[in-house]
């Protein structure tokens, strides 16, 4: 199908909550040409699917009327254009979209940077509020004309209140809170309650201001997010070194990190070591050393000698960036729990007008009571019955909770994986690079007639220059041990079975047991040995000097260090753990027992999914933790995929979910930050509505009035989103909140 359909996106400012998004949304999908609309409140952005003849300055304009001032965004680019071509199913569009989304931010952070106090918002409110102290004055003075003192400063808050209501009715949002507010003002001047209606205004004025400073919050916290990488690199150019924008790094280009500097892109550190401040990133307190060959993130500091990195990703590409755009994407998405407050809620607010019609109407008709109480506390009832404290409720807290995760290496695709998160009950690992390190180690190293330090030293000797995970293990431990490596003559493979060369005066061979066999007599006591080395899932390789047997190298990949604790922490979650993995099954087994965990072992991919359905099939929840491309039909088929961080890209795409920075305690910590945020918004609902029905009993027996009712609603809408910014603390496993 190949219908033209472009992507256009705006920024749109002052939208506050998920009520606000929805009129947004309304009203731009009442523009002919159309085709879908995605609204994010934390970013300030919509984006627009249309056709070619959609009238996108009428969008803007009309999304304006409603009081959210809006600008069509420049992407970048010679064509400086804001719109892209796209198919439907063309899977590159999400991809080009989230580009779109950093590459604007530069855009979007100015319009972000005002001062709450400087907002549109904070501003009507302090000259609503200076024209009802003004009124009090006047009337303190002039009794006579105190009527219309309160009328004026009840206007200037009303109208422009009463100009969003009308906007909001045409385009398609007729029972918006500013309609309940509107009819609720008019009707008490009409019955001589005109000061009560001024001060009901300005509360609600100071209801949207407060909303709009929680809003902020949420917003900095993922602008902290990009502030972490630098605007400029030092880029080394042939012998010189030349400051550059960071946004202009291109792949393949090496630059220079500088002690104390922060990297300013995702690459892989060719020339020097140094120990990396991961905390910005990561939150791990502990500065990390790495050296050549290790990858770096954008963002991180390092901390002690120069570097020099190749860039791995573009700026748009790089960990940052990724992580904001997978937040703001999961923005867009809606929860469960926020759907149905969505679909409630438009009941809900034509129930309150018709409730409030009643109680105003039907006591004097039928009971003869007196029409200015009964239309009062009608009146009353409106405001009680204003939605935005319910309709806040969910994604205040879903915003706060994806904002805290991200800070904490957990993305999250949307708040319905956020919430079905909580309800996981078995999680199936991968093994290699999930459960383990992914690099195998040597863990043992047996010596017979010579010193572990000169068995290390030959078998280094012989692996120099090698590429292969096993001689890298043996490298890696002499290096670690500080063992001397001496030069190597007349080095070569022995294909299939290992290498030989010399060392100084000795010919040596490292290779297999039974390579090894064929040249030397090796004892029972150490072919017991290397019997249980098996069995404990190590390889084993065997060094020989001389024609005799020097030395036994160990080499498993080993659980990573925290793989106990998260596994325990799962447990004490009540969820259970399986282990999933193509490897044979005497080194999976070998890993499981360690771990304490049951395991499948010797599988393909779809043998993974095939199991993944079968424990659905018993009842189970099962969320598939991997890192690989033999995962990625698992992580689909299962309730929630998370990918592991250092993963591949079909991982991360397949995914509903990623722990960037590979700790197996985020596991947990992803299931225990879906439970609080769950808890958070039961409590916001049981807020939100708890406080309206105390008040509407109240307000029918008479006990309260108009203005206890807005101070409801004001006081539930802070309450609730006071509420949900705790989440925005949240620590994980060092210290929830």
């Amino acid at each position: 199908m190949d219908a033209r359909i472009e992507t256009t996106r705006f920024k749109v400012n002052g939208m506050d909550c998920a009520s606000c998004a929805s009129k947004v949304d309304t009203a731009a999908r009442r523009i002919q040409g159309v085709e879908d609309v995605s609204v994010s409140v934390v970013s300030g952005t919509m984006s627009v699917k249309h056709s070619d003849g959609a009238d996108l300055a009428d969008l803007a304009r009309r999304v304006s009327n409603l009081g959210y001032p809006t600008r069509q965004l420049q992407t970048g680019g010679s064509a400086a254009r804001s719109s892209e071509v796209s198919h439907a199913n063309d899977g590159d569009h999400r991809h080009q979209a989230n580009h779109d989304s950093i590459h604007t931010h530069g855009d979007d952070d100015a319009a972000g940077e005002t001062p709450w106090w400087r907002t549109r918002k904070a501003i009507l409110t302090m000259v609503c509020g200076g024209a009802l102290v003004a009124a009090y004055l006047v009337g303190q003075i002039l009794p006579d004309v105190q009527h219309w003192a309160f009328l004026i400063a009840l206007l200037v808050g009303l109208v422009p209140i009463g100009q969003r209501a009308i906007a909001g009715a045409m385009a398609g949002s007729p029972f918006s809170i500013e309609t309940l507010m509107s009819i609720a003002a008019i009707g008490a001047v009409i019955i001589g309650a005109g000061e009560e209606a001024a001060t009901v205004v300005l509360l609600f004025l100071v209801g949207e201001m407060l909303e709009g400073f929680a809003a902020g919050r949420a917003r900095a916290s993922i602008k902290g997010l990009a502030d972490l990488v630098p605007k400029t690199a030092l880029l080394v150019d042939v012998d010189e070194v030349r400051e550059v924008r960071a946004s202009s790094l291109a792949l393949k280009q090496v630059v220079l990190v500088r002690p104390g500097d922060r990297i300013p892109a995702d690459g892989e550190i060719v020339e020097g070591r140094g120990a990396i401040d991961e905390a910005p990133v990561t939150g791990e307190s502990i500065p990390q050393s790495k050296g050549v060959g290790d990858m770096v993130f954008a963002g991180t500091i390092n901390t002690d000698t120069a570097i020099r990195v190749r860039v791995t990703a573009a700026a748009a590409d790089n960990t940052i960036s990724r992580v904001i755009a997978l937040v703001e994407e999961a923005q867009e998405s809606k929860a469960p729990t926020e759907r149905f407050i969505d679909r409630f809620s438009k009941v809900y607010t034509p129930g309150v007008l018709l409730v409030g019609a009643l109680v105003a109407i039907v006591p004097p008709l039928l009971l003869g009571q007196s029409w200015s109480e009964w239309v009062y506390k009608g009146l009353a009832i409106l405001l009680i019955g204003c939605p935005c404290a319910l309709v806040i409720s969910t994604p205040a807290a879903i915003a706060a909770a994806l904002s805290a995760g991200a800070r904490r290496g957990l993305l999250m695709k949307g708040g319905a994986v956020l919430e079905q998160l909580r309800t996981i009950t078995m999680v199936a690992m991968d093994k290699t690079g999930t459960l383990t390190e992914g690099k195998p180690k040597v863990t043992d190293i047996v010596a017979v007639g010579r010193s572990e330090t000169q068995v290390l030293s030959m078998a280094a000797a012989l692996e120099t220059g090698s590429s292969h995970p096993l001689a890298l293990a043996i490298l890696a431990r002499a290096k670690a041990d500080k063992a001397p490596v001496p030069p190597g003559f007349d080095l070569a493979a022995v294909p299939g079975k290992g290498v030989t060369g010399s060392i100084g005066t000795d010919k040596a061979f490292l290779g297999s047991i039974e390579a090894a066999a064929e040249r030397a007599t090796i004892p029972d006591e150490l072919r017991a040995r290397i019997v249980a080395f098996n069995d404990e899932g190590k390889t084993v390789s065997v060094l020989l000097a001389n024609g005799t047997l020097a030395g036994i190298f160990a080499i498993r990949d080993e659980p990573r260090a925290d793989a106990k604790a998260g596994l325990q922490a799962l447990r004490n979650a009540g969820v259970g753990a399986v282990m999933l993995t193509g490897d044979n099954q005497r080194t999976a087994s070998a890993i499981g027992t360690s771990l304490g965990m049951d395991v499948r072992a010797g599988l393909l991919p779809e043998d993974k999914q095939r199991i993944v359905r079968e424990l659905q099939s018993q009842g189970k929840v099962v969320a598939k933790v991997g890192d690989g491309i033999n995962d990625a039909p698992a992580l689909a088929a299962a309730d929630v995929g998370i990918a592991m961080g250092g993963g591949t890209d079909v991982a991360l795409e397949t995914a509903d979910a990623a722990v960037l920075h590979g700790r197996l305690t985020d596991i947990a910590d992803m299931i225990g930050l879906s439970k609080a945020t769950m808890a958070n918004i039961g409590q916001n609902i049981t807020l939100a509505l708890g406080l309206k029905a105390v008040f509407l009993v109240t307000t029918v027996i008479g006990v309260t009035g108009l203005w206890p009712a807005i101070l409801a609603d004001t006081g539930a809408t802070v309450l609730v989103t006071a509420n949900a910014m705790r989440l925005l603390g949240w620590k994980g496993m060092g210290g929830r909140v």
